[in-house]
């Protein structure tokens, strides 16, 4: 099922929804919210979105349970999913990412990353689709190619091989054009739009086209029509052509084209080179089915020379005879055939190999026992003409089939030992389990260089020489130097800082250190190619062959990166101690703002009650009335620092007030912060 080109949004909090909604469209992305569990799970049922943006702290179904039910469901298990969250714990983000999550965002997120993380998931989708859709083409044309090579009468699947070629090619048709000898005339075996159509003869002057790829051999691709020069002779003549972009493949074969691969789009095609290298290996299987096709009536044709001639070859081979005796004791496989192929006489350790009784093989020609496939058939016909040269290979190997259709491998050696006889004598044996051998050894190794090549860690092997053998991408990325560089070419002494080289190699050899032969998780620093100084840990080790060292072999972790984070940990942790500090004399002064506002409070009414009774005496009531505003100015000190540092005056009863420590925050008891 194809994606929606909208994203999901899930969250049951209102403001964190609206939020969210908003910064997707000021983006430039479709979406669409849900306000919990249930709602999500139901447009789910209908809907594939192209990613979802899930909160995990939901009512039940939560965030956990949704995340569930989509990598459980088929048709929404490939679809990215990012979680916000607000905790940071390692074993809430495991769980997040082992629930199947492909990514999280923490709460409260910042705009430009949650778009830039939503895109990634997009493109990754993206991309996979596109790698999906490419293996779903090259799957057609190996099927294609494989048909074509396995059939000698290719009528019944060229209507199939042109409509899967339009579909790979997002074509409007494709046909298959074979010329005549004359290059004036051609023949339309095939077209994808017409399953009826066969055998078509054309003129190849109306299509100037067809005969440029005739003339060069070479593809031709053309994706505006209307105004190419090569159609202009054609549009002077009638009107212009019903497709607007052409691409034609050669089908070539040993002479030059025998046709071509003609693919037409009346819209404008972009003929992409991927496509292209497709559709040419498609043309160059074609190629090789129609010259099998052309073989076969030959082949028909010297069916009964040969058949004449087998009776010969019966009476022939009672002169070999004499050599029975040699034949039967002898502990490789033996075979006698004439010079066209036509086995002759075979011995039990030959017939012990192949599966077949003598009959069954004096019925064959060699060529018959060789593997189907095209190569091997060439080769086996090349052997047998180089007979008449007097050319008699050795020690080449086969591939032939056995009786049970088992392919096995064959060591054969040619000779003219019976050249009187006018017969070669083939001497072999089976080597089928030593070549595979030799196969999964090479394997193996390769596989072993591609985990070494492939190591996020750095690893370098000298011998004891110290000549740097081997130096994986990861050495390079360290230390600075190409592998061509350093292998064969450097000593390793050259990677450490003076001295230190011989230190490790006392190390490893030291027995009280590590154990003898080997050092875990040294810390040293390494030299650059610029001559840098290269922080790493390393792990060396000596490499043995029967006890005995013949080189040795270090793997270096590059720990710059991780000290240069251990060293912003100290900055931060610096700063946190700093705005603690802070915070203590903040805290300080506050307290004392709220424990100088009582005695204020009561020095104030006090005095304004003095000031009342001393009403009468007018020195006394001016004392009075400068310790009301004297205490006031105090008073008014007091708020401000306790505005300052978070804190507020409340009211007691009868007009006197106390700090007020929510109304100074800004927040109201259960007010929650967004």
């Amino acid at each position: 099922m194809a994606f929606e080109e909208t994203i999901l949004v899930v969250d049951d909090d209102a403001v964190s929804r609206h939020v969210l909604c908003q910064t997707l469209s000021d983006a430039g992305l479709s979406n669409v919210a849900c306000d919990s569990g249930t709602e999500a799970l139901a447009y789910l049922a209908d809907h594939v979105p192209q990613v979802v943006l899930l909160d995990l702290v939901m009512p039940a179904p939560d965030g956990y349970a949704i995340l569930q039910h989509i990598r459980q469901t088929p048709r929404l298990a490939e679809v990215p999913v990012v979680v916000l969250t607000a905790l940071e714990s390692d074993d809430e983000i495991e769980r997040v990412f082992a629930s199947g999550a492909d990514d999280y965002v923490h709460k409260p997120f910042r705009s430009a990353e949650l778009i830039a993380r939503l895109r990634g998931q997009m493109r990754v989708r993206e991309y996979v689709e596109r790698i999906s859709q490419r293996e779903r083409h090259q799957q057609t044309v190996l099927e294609l190619t494989q048909k074509l090579a396995s059939t000698l009468d290719i009528r019944d699947i060229l209507f199939t091989v042109v409509q899967r070629v339009a579909q790979v090619a997002h074509v409007d048709r494709c046909s298959i054009v074979l010329f005549a000898e004359s290059g004036d005339l051609g023949y339309v075996l095939a077209t994808s739009d017409d399953e009826q159509l066969r055998d078509l003869p054309i003129d190849l002057g109306k299509y100037p086209e067809i005969r440029e790829v005739f003339r060069t051999g070479r593809a031709l691709v053309i994706r505006d029509a209307a105004r190419h020069p090569l159609f202009e002779v054609v549009r002077q003549r009638e009107a212009a052509p019903g497709f607007n972009s052409l691409a034609l493949l050669p089908i070539l074969h040993d002479h030059g084209p025998m046709g071509v691969l003609f693919l037409r789009s009346k819209g404008r095609a972009a003929f992409h080179a991927y496509d292209l290298s497709l559709v040419t290996t498609v043309a160059n299987a074609m190629a090789i089915a129609l010259r099998n096709a052309r073989i076969l009536q030959s082949l028909r044709a010297e069916t009964e020379k040969i058949t004449t001639a087998r009776q010969e070859a019966e009476r022939r081979v009672q002169l070999f005879r004499r050599y029975a005796d040699f034949f039967e004791s002898a502990a490789d496989g033996m075979i006698v055939i004439d010079r066209t192929g036509q086995i002759l006489f075979a011995n039990p350790r030959a017939r012990e190999i192949i599966g077949y009784t003598e009959t069954e093989l004096t019925a064959r020609r060699l060529t018959d026992l060789v593997t189907p496939s095209e190569r091997d058939r060439d080769r086996g016909e090349r052997m047998l003409r180089g007979f008449s040269d007097g050319i008699y290979p050795r020690g080449v190997d086969i591939v032939i089939n056995d009786k049970a259709g088992q392919p096995i491998t064959i060591n054969v050696s040619f000779s003219s030992v019976l050249h009187e006889d006018d017969a070669v004598l083939c001497t072999f044996r089976d080597v089928t389990q030593e070549r595979q051998t030799a196969i999964e050894l090479k394997q193996t190794k390769e596989f072993l260089e591609r985990v070494i090549d492939s190591s996020v860690d750095g690893i370098v092997s000298a011998n004891l020489k110290g000549t740097v053998l081997l130096f994986n991408r990861a050495a390079a990325r360290i230390f600075g130097y190409a592998p061509n560089e350093v292998v064969g070419k450097m000593r390793v002494e050259r990677l450490y800082p003076q001295g230190v080289a011989r230190d490790i190699m006392r190390r490893i050899r030291d027995p009280e250190v590590s154990g003898y032969g080997r050092l875990e998780d040294h810390r040293v620093d390494m030299l650059g190619a610029g001559g840098e100084h290269v922080p790493v840990t390393l792990s060396a080790s000596l490499v043995l062959d029967n006890g005995r060292p013949i080189g040795s072999v270090g793997i270096f972790t590059d720990i710059r990166e991780r000290l240069r984070m251990q060293e912003r940990l100290e900055r931060a942790q610096e700063e946190l101690r700093g705005r603690e500090r802070m915070a203590i004399v903040a805290e300080l002064a506050g307290a004392a703002a709220h424990e100088l506002n009582q005695p204020l409070t009561s020095v104030i009414g006090y005095a304004e009650l003095l000031r009342r009774k001393l009403e009468e005496e007018p020195q006394l009531s001016s004392a009075a009335a400068v310790i009301i505003r004297e205490s006031e100015r105090m008073a008014e000190i007091v708020r401000k620092v306790g505005k300052i540092t978070k804190y507020e005056t409340k009211s007691y009863v009868g007009g006197a007030k106390i700090l007020d420590l929510e109304k100074a925050s800004g927040t109201e008891p259960g007010a929650k912060d967004v």
